[in-house]
């Protein structure tokens, strides 16, 4: 039987239960056992895949097609494995699922309430992975303590505390201990409160992170142990760390893992195996150049709304013991005046995924910018989508052309709606989703990249490109050197002649790891390392000399 281990928040929100979840996780995974994490949240919608970028983030596809919370991408590049539909569950689920057995006769009749139906249906997924094979399985609750919206997730941790035996059921309680300056200390009161309010809720944490700025002296663990009813060695300290790579670290000083081993009774294990996470950290602390890259996009503002992307460049980065300087440019504010101005500085160019209108032209003059002065350029998605219709547009001559995601009228639609998509009017969960299979074509700057001729990346789209104009673009030189061997489908466009410029449909960011950087980002990455040296060399000709 698998264990069970719930992570929960209280004062405020964003103190980093993802990250804490995860690096318990990795710890006890390097330890030799079988974990996984599992995300609840308490918002209605099924699904995070039509929530505005600006309010959830970044939304993060599984390898089965599920829309998901951001912190599935956090549990992913920290464990190296793949999560489910089963990992990401929201109270629009849980409540999707219940009234659907009412609506069948599954309650026989009986008054559908929060307690026992839905609380019961949360608990049946809270358990569900715990027949998977897994030792422990983690389950962070999104939200904080004393939300409403929370309140089911709470009564339902409540029960199982009771009705699991003690030592397979353990509750880890993250709190925010803020720094006063005009004080000069630290206030415990947020913590007590929080804890206080979980205790009303039935719920007692066995372990009490502490989010904090400034180091936790031993007196203000004793107060917070005395006052929320732990040991004190079970106070730990969760300090701002510079990465969040160094958090698993910071807890296995604290001795985290080894506090719910103690509480849970598991004896098999071993000291951590964390040999490849050092040598990445070394790597990620000391690099030996610097390479900057812009990344166009128009949620720039919300950083979130990039995250997979962004942890992917340092991934990639300290593979090429290189510092990946992100320059953010929304693409909104990209002209034909400011665009030399804006680019001028950079060493590689990234034009992210999104939807609609707003932005375009700025990434088109983007991509036009890379095409043009062989800057390395890179396109997700939606930029892969502008790099064609640039092309389209100013080789072959093309200049109304479009994607009918914009222009449903344009006289050349080189981008168009997928055929199965037009028939299509929910917007939940009916993209293409998920991990799909792509054949690359041989001698391709792709297959050098992957070194096979055979792959499977994720995706989440409904435009693709338009196959009625791939001998034209193919004549021109843009080349299709990844297709769908099912649906004939575009994959990746590159351009042979160009120093590196590749354009991808799918998201090859939500694949990136710690210990397995994305081929696509490394190599990326390194043709960046290459356009700086050689601008380098032409300003200092004599570097040049030397390197010749």
């Amino acid at each position: 039987m698998a264990k069970f281990i719930f992570v929960t928040g209280g004062v405020t929100s964003s103190l980093g239960k993802g990250i804490i979840s995860a690096s318990l996780a990795k710890l006890l995974q390097a330890r030799g056992l079988r974990v996984t994490i599992q995300k609840f949240d308490p918002y209605i919608n099924v699904d995070p895949g039509t929530l505005n970028p600006y309010e959830h983030g970044e939304c993060y596809v599984t390898e089965d097609g599920a829309e998901t919370d951001l912190d599935l991408g956090h549990y992913e590049r920290f464990l190296s494995i793949f999560t489910t539909q089963a990992n990401n569950v929201t109270t629009g689920k849980i409540y999707q699922t219940v009234i659907n057995k009412e609506r069948e006769g599954a309650y026989l009749g009986k008054t559908v309430q929060v307690v026992p139906h839905i609380t019961d249906e949360i608990k049946r997924r809270m358990k569900l992975l715990g027949n998977e094979g897994y030792d422990i399985v983690i389950t962070e609750i999104g939200g904080t303590v004393g939300d409403i919206e929370s309140l089911p997730f709470i009564e339902a941790v409540r029960q199982l505390q009771w009705e699991l035996p003690e030592e397979d059921c353990l509750v880890v309680h993250l709190t925010l201990v803020p720094y006063l300056k005009a004080a000069k200390e630290l206030k415990t009161k947020p913590t007590q409160h929080s804890v206080k309010m979980m205790s009303e809720n039935g719920v007692h944490p066995d372990i009490i992170v502490c989010r904090t700025e400034r180091p936790l002296s031993p007196e203000i663990r004793r107060k917070i142990a005395l006052f929320c009813n732990v040991k004190q060695e079970a106070v730990i300290e969760a300090a701002d760390a510079p990465t969040i790579y160094e958090v698993p670290l910071a807890m296995m000083r604290e001795k985290l893992d080894v506090i719910c081993l103690k509480k849970m009774n598991i004896t098999k294990y071993h000291e951590p195996e964390l040999m490849l996470w050092k040598e990445f950290l070394d790597k990620l602390k000391y690099p030996k150049s610097k390479v900057t890259v812009g990344l166009i996009g128009k949620y720039i503002e919300l950083q979130d709304a990039y995250k997979s992307i962004l942890e992917a460049f340092v991934h990639a980065g300290a593979i090429n013991e290189c510092k990946v300087e992100v320059v953010n440019i929304h693409s909104e504010f990209i002209t034909d005046d400011n665009v030399d101005e804006k680019m001028s500085t950079l060493d590689a160019l990234l034009v992210a995924p999104g939807f609609g209108h707003r932005g375009i032209d700025g990434k088109i003059l983007a991509v036009k910018y890379a095409r043009e002065k062989g800057l390395p350029f890179f396109g997700i998605c939606l930029g892969m989508q502008m790099s064609v219709i640039e092309f389209a547009r100013d080789v072959l001559n093309l200049r109304n052309a479009h994607s009918t995601e914009m222009n449903p009228d344009t006289p050349n639609p080189v981008i168009d709606l997928m055929e199965d998509q037009k028939k299509i009017t929910d917007k939940g969960g009916t993209m293409r989703l998920g991990s799909y299979t792509c054949e690359i074509k041989p001698g391709s700057l792709a297959e050098k990249i992957y070194g096979t001729s055979l792959i499977r990346e994720r995706h989440r789209h409904r435009w693709e490109f338009n196959n009625n104009y791939l001998v034209d673009f193919e004549s021109h030189g843009m080349i299709a050197s990844g297709k769908n061997p099912d649906s004939n489908l575009v994959e990746i466009v590159e351009i042979p002649s160009h120093p590196f410029f590749i354009g991808v449909q799918y998201h090859p960011e939500l694949k990136s790891t710690v210990e397995n950087p994305h081929p696509l980002f490394v190599h990326f990455i390194s043709a960046a390392k290459d356009y700086s040296e050689q601008k380098s060399s032409v300003k200092n000709p004599l570097l040049q000399s030397e390197m010749i």
